[in-house]
């Protein structure tokens, strides 16, 4: 199976960042997991980082899973900042990985241009699958 280079986990709960870093490598879909705790630490991970020409350190991400209840800027919030973001920049696959299953949360969390799909937790290597075969071409 072809490898992405990069994936970025959005998360708070340190338990869940611990849980599927290690789905993701046993997976070994990506070359690179990197972490934030909110979305203002992903946002800086994607934005000013570069501007350093620490591209190798900070890999653009091909996937973000985004959690949305979040301190500081929770997964609605960075989506909002992340619209106004230089194309460049921008991520194209963002799933948003939650234990939320609000019916409401996730029509308007799907309305969103940026958002590909709405997972409840806990990730698998299914769902991981799915997603790159879906979005990835890895067949």
């Amino acid at each position: 199976m072809k490898k992405i280079n990069c994936v970025l986990l959005v998360d708070d709960n340190p338990g869940d960042i611990y849980f599927n870093t290690i789905i993701l490598e046993e997976a070994g879909i990506c070359e690179n997991i990197k972490t934030a705790n909110d979305g203002e630490q992903a946002l800086l991970y994607l934005t000013k980082t570069r501007e350093f020409g620490q591209e190798q350190s900070f890999p653009k991400p091909d996937m973000i899973f985004l959690d949305i209840n979040m301190p500081r800027m929770n997964g609605f919030e960075f989506l909002r900042q992340f619209e106004k973001l230089d194309e460049n920049l921008k991520t194209k696959v963002i799933i948003l990985l939650t234990t939320s299953d609000d019916p409401e949360e996730k029509k308007e969390a799907l309305a969103l241009e940026n958002v590909k799909e709405y997972i409840t937790k806990p990730l698998d290597d299914t769902i991981i699958n799915e997603l790159l075969e879906k979005y990835f071409n890895n067949n």
